[in-house]
């Protein structure tokens, strides 16, 4: 088989700061349309978005007798609307309000026969704008959205063979556009003490370990790999990890390595999958997870 193509560029959080603000409400937009005609799935799995070969993807969304899908295209830069009745639409992302993209992308679905109303409160943010009201949001800057799709890609190809090893119950390796990254779960099987809140309490109802990529804000000012295990179990944050530059964030209750240790490391996919593994087994084997019985020989 040919070997992947790994791609690490630089992504500094400052450089691109306000397009990532945009893209975080586009994301939104494209995730509340397949959240709101799609068939719920445990642990809000129907939400999420996916990585593929040229950006991110709703993959088909039910409506009526067929379906569409929304695609975001970071190679040309498109927005691409197709739907299982041969219709297509196309809208240019560029620079340009959240209420402009989102009235532009409505307009197309409705063109299309698709009618749908969604919840316009951005999800996961502080001081949220309606989309409909948001002229705050408005920059694309193209270089940086490649760049952060081609990040979501090495890793999604990393994360999937990661996830290849284990047999228990795990998620697809998908983004989530309320916290804008993209992460796989795996799961012990087992209950976890129940919490409060509709996401949380859903997301949160069994034993997981959840690993992932994030372009970064607030405690952690750079784009990171996290890694978690829930409910923590004692001693998690004094567990050894690997590899070296990994450390416990006090502040996030998370494990993080920091992009730029992966990005120029002799080989990031390896490193990489060296923080997947540690710290999977750091909350498994202190959960008493039954790694026998889950994961791949």
């Amino acid at each position: 088989m040919p070997t992947p193509e790994f791609v690490w560029p630089e992504l500094p959080l400052a450089a691109w700061s306000d397009t990532y603000a945009t893209l975080h409400m586009w994301m939104q937009i494209a995730g509340k349309i397949r959240t709101t005609l799609s068939p719920p799935v445990n642990h809000w799995w129907h939400s999420a978005l996916y990585v593929n070969s040229r950006g991110l993807t709703t993959s088909p969304v039910p409506f009526r007798d067929g379906a569409f899908e929304l695609q975001f295209d970071f190679i040309d830069h498109r927005l691409e609307i197709s739907g299982s009745d041969g219709g297509r639409q196309s809208l240019s992302l560029s620079a340009e309000p959240v209420a402009v993209f989102h009235q532009k992308l409505m307009s197309a679905l409705r063109s299309m026969g698709v009618e749908i109303t969604i919840n316009e409160k951005p999800q996961e943010v502080a001081n949220p704008i309606p989309f409909s009201k948001d002229y705050q949001h408005a920059s694309y800057d193209p270089e940086y959205a490649h760049r952060w799709w081609r990040i979501l890609l090495s890793t999604e190809v990393v994360l999937s063979g990661f996830r290849s090893r284990f047999i228990g119950k795990c998620s697809p390796v998908h983004f989530f556009w309320g916290s804008f990254d993209l992460c796989c779960t795996r799961f012990s099987g087992r209950p976890a003490p129940p919490r409060k809140g509709v996401i949380t309490s859903e997301a949160y109802s069994h034993e997981c370990s959840s690993a992932g990529f994030w372009p970064g804000g607030g405690p952690v000012s750079e784009p990171a790999f996290y890694a978690y295990t829930a409910p923590a179990p004692e001693g998690l944050a004094d567990a050894p990890l690997r590899p070296a530059a990994a450390f416990w964030h006090k502040d996030f209750s998370e494990f993080i390595l920091k992009y730029e240790d992966v990005r120029l490391a002799a080989s990031p996919p390896d490193t990489l999958l060296e923080f997947l593994q540690s710290t999977y087994e750091a909350g498994a084997n202190l959960a008493r997870w039954e790694r026998a019985a889950l994961e791949r020989r």
